[in-house]
C-alpha cells in the first residue's frame, strides 16, 4: 500500500508520521524513516510539539529500492517530507509497494508557495492507492481554513524565487505563513497589514537556502 498524507504547514504531518512509525514498531513491524529538510536542520522528524526521532536523510542521488533491500526485512517506509523527494524516488516507493510488498506511508506538502503543486505530490497523487487529506484545522488569520503556505520574506508576501527555500513559521526573515485561498491570492498577510504581493529580487531570492515544512 503507498499511502499519501498531504495538506499545508502547521496540520500535524510529522506528528502522524511519529505515530504511525510508533504504532507499526509496537506490533513487531520493521520500519525505516526517511525526511528530507526536516526543520531542524538535521536527519530528524521533528514535530512543532515537541516530538522528535532520528531518520535518514534522502539525498537525491539515494535509491530508496536498494537502501530497503540491503536491510533484512523491512516491512514499512515513513517517508515525511515527500513533496521534496525526487519525481524517481516516488517512482521508487511505488517499486517497493508493488515489487518486494513494503508499506509506504508518505507525508508532505501538496503545493509550495506560489501554490503550485511540488513534482513529487504530483506524482504521489498519480501513482498513491489512497491519497488523505489531513484533517488537523489550520486557520488563516481571517478564520477561514488555511490551504495554502505563504512565502514571506522581510514582511512582505513573495510569489518568484527557488521553489524549495528554507524557512519555519516563526518571525524569522525568511519564513512562511498558512493562508485561505482568498488572501493567498490577495497578498494580505493580516489585519494591520499594507504589505500585498511583491516581484522585487528580495522576495525568495536567495538560492543557498532550502524550505523547511511540516
Amino acid at each position: 500500500m503507498l499511502k499519501f498524507y498531504f495538506g499545508p504547514m502547521d496540520c500535524g504531518k510529522s506528528t502522524l508520521a511519529l505515530q504511525m512509525n510508533y504504532n507499526h514498531g509496537r506490533q513487531g513491524r520493521r520500519g525505516l524513516v526517511l525526511t528530507k529538510h526536516d526543520r531542524s536542520g538535521g536527519p530528524k522528524v521533528t514535530s512543532r510539539i515537541g516530538l522528535g526521532l532520528e531518520a535518514i536523510e534522502v539525498e537525491d542521488s539515494l535509491d530508496l529500492v536498494r537502501l530497503v533491500t540491503s536491510r533484512h526485512r523491512i516491512d514499512y517506509l515513513i517517508c515525511d517530507e515527500a513533496c521534496f523527494y525526487t519525481v524517481e524516488q516516488i517512482e521508487q516507493l511505488a517499486d517497493l509497494v508493488d515489487e518486494h510488498g513494503v508499506d509506504v506511508y508518505a507525508f508532505g506538502l501538496a503545493s509550495d508557495f506560489r501554490s503550485v503543486m511540488f513534482p513529487a505530490a504530483q506524482r504521489l497523487f498519480e501513482l498513491a492507492d489512497e491519497v488523505c487529506r489531513l484533517q488537523v484545522e489550520v486557520l488563516c488569520w481571517c478564520g477561514r481554513p488555511g490551504q495554502l503556505n505563504a512565502r514571506v520574506v522581510g514582511g512582505v508576501m513573495a510569489r518568484t524565487g527557488e521553489q524549495v527555500v528554507i524557512g519555519d513559521t516563526d518571525a524569522s526573515h525568511v519564513r512562511y505563513q498558512v493562508l485561505c485561498r482568498r488572501h493567498h491570492r490577495s497578498g494580505l498577510l493580516g489585519e494591520g497589514t499594507e504589505e500585498g504581493p511583491q516581484d522585487g529580487p528580495e522576495a525568495g531570492s536567495d538560492e543557498t537556502v532550502q524550505q523547511l515544512s511540516e
